[in-house]
């Protein structure tokens, strides 16, 4: 049972709900819905009952962070540029890594779809009807703000300000994975940016319908490998065009990770919702945040 209990923020005179943290890996429930699946509901629906995939034409490439060229299996298979994302490697260091597990394991986790666990720092978000409300929203936690700050040393973040945090867990006896996907983009701006901990792991981009210009048919998957304590950085063709997700068989330990999204243009200055997105981030960038 969670204990609740409030806080009042100085900054937005926002009351925060903090919950009693649950930092165990139990597998007796899951958040599947849908057509979303875990090792835990799949165990419960037995394998009768799931529906089997049909077999497709896949074809595998690798990403080269050096040459930013998606290669192809062997030798003699061929290689096409692959912009929009950037790897750095060793973002945090393991003492780092090791302060932030302890400090995020406080907060509660809540169970969600395909296996994994979430806390959410954000507006509560109506993508369908594009609306925005605070909620309980007071801030993004105080952790973030010395990570902010170094991303802001390399030029491909420079300006970046996030104004959403989500951490996920991953882990192997609970089937965690999630779905191929595309990120919202009338809220979320160009930049998705995602600290890999705990464990390596791989990112899979794909592209159903295939590369037509390159004779391609059947769909495509560039594996973008993510090193332990790296940070990666979706924006253009990466982030628009090709979804992005994690297998389940490249989770083979625990994994947590924590994606930062900052607004689109509509929500900064000259946009319709200016005045929205001044307030979004100034309640973010108080760095006050708990869980909602």
């Amino acid at each position: 049972m969670f204990v609740y209990f409030w806080r009042l923020t100085q900054q937005t005179g926002r009351r925060c709900r903090m919950m009693a943290p649950d930092t165990s890996n139990a597998v007796t429930s899951c958040g599947c819905k849908g057509i979303r699946r875990c090792l835990i509901c799949e165990q419960n629906k037995g394998e009768v009952q799931l529906e089997a995939s049909k077999p497709k034409v896949v074809h595998h490439f690798v990403y080269n962070p050096e040459t930013r060229q998606a290669d192809g299996e062997g030798a003699e298979a061929p290689s096409f540029p692959f912009p929009g994302v950037f790897l750095w490697e060793d973002f945090i260091s393991e003492e780092e890594e090791k302060e932030l597990i302890s400090t995020i394991d406080k907060d509660a986790w809540n169970q969600s779809q395909s296996g994994r666990r979430k806390q959410d720092f954000g507006p509560k978000v109506n993508f369908k009807k594009k609306k925005v409300r605070m909620g309980d929203f007071c801030g993004l936690p105080a952790l973030s703000q010395k990570l902010m700050l170094r991303m802001h040393q390399d030029p491909h973040l420079a300006g970046f300000h996030p104004v959403e945090q989500c951490n996920l867990d991953y882990h192997p006896r609970r089937g965690s994975a999630i779905d191929p996907h595309l990120d919202d983009s009338w809220l979320w701006g160009e930049r998705l940016v995602t600290v890999n901990m705990l464990s390596d792991t791989t990112l899979t981009m794909s592209l159903e319908q295939g590369l037509p210009e390159l004779g391609l048919a059947g769909e495509v998957r560039v594996a973008v490998r993510l090193p332990r304590r790296c940070l990666v950085v979706l924006r253009g063709e990466a982030r628009h065009r090709w979804k992005h997700g994690i297998h389940r068989e490249d989770v083979r330990e625990r994994r947590v990770c924590s994606t930062y999204r900052e607004l689109s243009a509509e929500f900064l200055p000259g946009g319709e919702q200016a005045e929205l997105g001044a307030q979004l981030l100034n309640i973010a960038l108080s760095f006050r945040g708990t869980p909602v």
